[in-house]
């Protein structure tokens, strides 16, 4: 995928300053299990207005399971979750939160605007209809059947939905599957007008290019438990590794994978075709051991992790400390 434009200021020099005053989320030692299952275990972590912050985590990590307690969708079993100072149906009663969730269908044999037109009409602080619908480019099929949109416009309505009022927090669950680049890069800049504005932005995502791009604070649950809260760069230096590239000789026959993953300091490895991958945490000493194997890597490169293997690494760690347990 390509990922939407970096923005060109923080919101530190755009005058925000997210960690001033109260939180707008607080969960503090938050418990949920359905059945015996431990779907969010002792999550503690504190939002704040202005911030633009990514929720990641591998399948059955519990994002969904935080996005509904926060939402008031389901209750903790132990623990409390607020919603700027108050509970999160209060919030959302006050028309201070807007969410666009996976779940759910779109209403059918309605229009575009007539679904907006609805959604305005409930929100407490509505914006007008055709604000909203400009804003998530929709004015030019307002009077389409919701039934006869394609995926990435379902999207957009979705969001539609969750910006029809002037809401102080909006929660997105993969806001941006099934639109194109373009619209993609449309989606974030809007994003980014709200947030320069003072509002939060707390979104779940498989897109981890986009997460580096676009959010100031990246959260990475595992298993339910809290296992990274930083900036991107926090979190890639946090992984302590390098990426090491490089290809070998196809002539030279099929790639050794067991005597690459017994070199020294390697973390983890890929091999694709001629093309290997390796993380390690001492780039140098590996880099010196893989000429001792007697090969002559082309096109080598070290460089840092980039947020996708930052995660796999944190993530693998996470799951290799609880094996040991």
């Amino acid at each position: 995928m390509t990922a939407p434009a970096a923005r060109t200021r923080t919101h530190q020099e755009a005058g925000h300053d997210p960690a001033a005053g109260p939180p707008v989320v607080s969960f503090t030692s938050v418990d949920k299990s359905f059945g015996t299952v431990r779907a969010v275990a002792g999550l503690s972590l504190a939002l704040h207005a202005g911030e633009t912050v990514a929720l990641l985590g591998p399948n059955g990590a519990g994002k969904s399971t935080a996005l509904d307690l926060l939402l008031g969708l389901k209750n903790p079993d132990r623990g409390t979750v607020t919603v700027f100072g108050t509970s999160p149906a209060r919030a959302i009663a006050a028309g201070r939160v807007g969410a666009m969730l996976q779940s759910g269908g779109l209403m059918e044999e309605v229009t575009v605007r007539e679904l907006v037109s609805l959604a305005c009409d409930l929100h407490p602080r509505a914006h007008p209809v055709d604000q909203v619908l400009a804003a998530a480019d929709l004015t030019a099929i307002g009077d389409r059947k919701v039934d006869k949109l394609s995926g990435g416009q379902e999207q957009r309505v979705r969001f539609a939905m969750a910006t029809a009022g002037a809401n102080d927090l909006i929660v997105l669950d993969e806001p941006t599957t099934g639109m194109d680049v373009g619209a993609r890069q449309a989606f974030w800049s809007t994003m980014r007008a709200q947030v320069d504005q003072g509002r939060t932005v707390l979104f779940a995502t498989h897109y981890l290019e986009e997460a580096d791009a676009v959010a100031d604070r990246v959260l990475v649950l595992h298993r339910g438990r809290l296992i990274a809260d930083g900036t991107a760069a926090e979190i890639k230096a946090r992984a302590g590794a390098r990426r090491i590239t490089f290809d070998l000789d196809e002539a030279e026959g099929p790639v050794d994978e067991a005597a690459l993953r017994a070199l020294p300091h390697v973390v983890g490895l890929d091999v694709t075709g001629p093309t290997v991958r390796i993380r390690s945490d001492d780039a140098d000493a590996t880099v010196h051991a893989l000429y001792g194997l007697g090969l002559y890597p082309h096109h080598l490169e070290v460089a840092g992790l980039g947020l996708e293997q930052a995660f796999l690494a944190i993530t693998d760690a996470a799951t290799a400390e609880e094996a040991e347990k």
